[in-house]
This record gives structure tokens, sequence and C-alpha cells, in this order.
């Protein structure tokens, strides 16, 4: 075993209950630094997103992410009626978008902060957006408490360099 193991360091949660073991499994998660995006979507021009940090590449043929949505998150029921999300990878200069899409009291303003643009799905785009991939929704999967969607990609917009990527890791 190495030394950052059997160091007073890193110890394992004796006796965990399933509860109490669902909160240290969201604490050490909280330390895997992520990139942060913003799902969007929209059914007859109503736009839904949220901030998400699951999200990954699955294939690269046929070009697929994979993205994983709590089953309570407002844009979840719009996600799957509409077959169709943007993927939109943040800089740090749009952490202002991350409070207004995070807080549900600020969900009117979402959209009215950010140069967006429709795509031909209707999604939402930001224009500032590192890189911003069209999708339609090709598998929906539901395990516990999220929604595991498997996005096929129609497009892919690239933003020039240099990059600022907007990384989140709780260190508390």
């Amino acid at each position: 075993m190495n030394d950052f193991v059997k160091s007073e360091l890193l110890q394992p949660q004796a006796g965990a209950s399933r509860e109490n073991l669902a909160d240290l499994f969201k604490a050490g998660m909280r330390r895997l630094a992520s990139g942060v995006a913003l799902i969007t979507t929209a059914v007859d021009g109503e736009r839904a997103g949220l901030v998400a940090t699951a999200v990954s590449s699955v294939s690269a043929d046929p070009p697929t992410l994979l993205i994983c949505i709590n089953q309570s998150a407002s844009a979840h029921k719009t996600i799957s009626a509409s077959g169709v999300v943007c993927v939109n990878l943040l800089s740090t200069a749009d952490q202002d978008l991350v409070d207004a899409f995070c807080r549900p009291t600020r969900r009117s303003e979402r959209f009215m902060t950010g140069d967006w643009v429709t795509l031909d799905t209707g999604a939402p785009m930001l224009a500032s957006s590192l890189a911003a991939f069209s999708c339609h929704v090709c598998k929906e999967v539901t395990h516990g408490s999220h929604t595991i969607f498997l996005c096929e990609v129609l497009n892919v917009y690239n933003a020039e360099p240099p990059f600022d990527p907007l990384v989140y890791l709780n260190q508390s």
C-alpha cells in the first residue's frame, strides 16, 4: 500500500449508514476537480437550463456525450421532453451565470445575462462558451436520483484560444 493511503490524511469511514454513505460520497466527489458546463434546452420557445459537472465524452464514433441530471432539477422534464440539449463549457468569464442558473429564486434571470444564440435544434447556445455541443438525446437511463442522458453530438462550436476554463472544486 502506498504511503498516501497509509497516512492519517486518508482513512476509511467505519460503520457508514446508507444516509451517511451518501453524504460521504458527495463530500468525496466534491474533491474531484471538474469543468463546469451549462446544459440548455427549449420546448415551444420556453428555455431551460442548469449547471452541471457530470458531463463526459462517451464515444467519438458517433460523437456522444453523457450528462447526468438530478430528476428534481427544474430543467430535467424539459430536457426529456425536448430531446435536445446544448452543452456549453464555461470559462471563468461566465462565472456570473452560474449563480443565476443554480438558484431557483433567479430562474427568471437565467437567459438575461450573456449572448445567447438559438441553434437549429431550438436549444440556446452561450456565445462565450469555450465549446458548445449541439446534441439530440438518444437514450435515457434512470439510476437512483438521476437520469443519465446519452446525447449524440450534431455540431460543435469551438472558441479560439486562449482558454480560461471554469473549474469546480469544493475545498471545504
